[in-house]
């Protein structure tokens, strides 16, 4: 049996940039079954719609920005296992960003102007923080899965009520959130400094206002 490829440095960066394309001007496909699909679609106001819309795009870029950081973060990763399980989340997370594209498309919408931005800032974040250790990676894997995590939680709540099928796939990205998180934990992860997780809370109330609308 022949071992698993070792990728140099240079097949790492083409692997981000084959990502990158693909994460944000391509289809990416998700590998299990969309969650909404089992939750018969309603016809919603114009208003809610549009709700239900930007709180979807919201969620898409937010995907996007998952992807770009699990991926930086591996790009880095000086352990092997580390950097496997950076990249099986990002396939899960790949996963949600079909399903948040998908109900887009539902709701005659469309995802944010400037996804290439929010890819190409949590690139240089996921990687920046992959460079000071395994355990600050595994670190903020956590911090970001437990805000990812309270946000879904607040969609879950203010989305139009009868929109099940937007409530059906967040519910399914908070669990896979969650594990996430967990699994870092477990992993190693070493708690952030306390400023680093206001600076992403803060980070992350900008991206939600913009991407509400763009």
């Amino acid at each position: 049996m022949s071992k698993p490829r070792t990728l140099s440095p240079l097949d790492r960066l083409l692997d981000s940039a084959q990502n990158a394309v693909s994460t944000v001007a391509g289809d990416p496909r998700a590998e299990r079954a969309n969650p909404g699909d089992a939750t018969p679609d309603v016809v919603l106001d114009a208003t809610e719609r549009r709700h239900a819309a930007g709180l979807m795009r919201i969620n898409h870029v937010g995907e996007v920005c998952a992807q770009a950081l699990y991926i930086g973060q591996a790009a880095v990763a000086r352990d092997p296992a580390t950097r496997q399980q950076l990249l099986a989340a990002a396939q899960e997370e790949t996963d949600h960003l079909a399903w948040c594209a998908d109900r887009l498309r539902e709701l005659d919408s469309r995802p944010s102007l400037l996804n290439p931005l929010w890819y190409a800032g949590s690139y240089a974040i996921g990687a920046l923080a992959g460079l000071r250790g395994d355990g600050w990676n595994l670190g903020f894997v956590v911090e970001t899965e437990r805000q990812v995590e309270a946000h879904l939680e607040e969609h879950l709540q203010d989305l139009p009520e009868a929109d099940a099928r937007s409530r059906a796939i967040l519910r399914t990205m908070k669990a896979d959130e969650a594990r996430h998180a967990d699994d870092a934990e477990a992993a190693g992860a070493r708690p952030l400094p306390p400023p680093i997780p206001r600076l992403m809370a803060a980070a992350s109330k900008l991206m939600k206002s913009v991407a509400y609308r763009l």
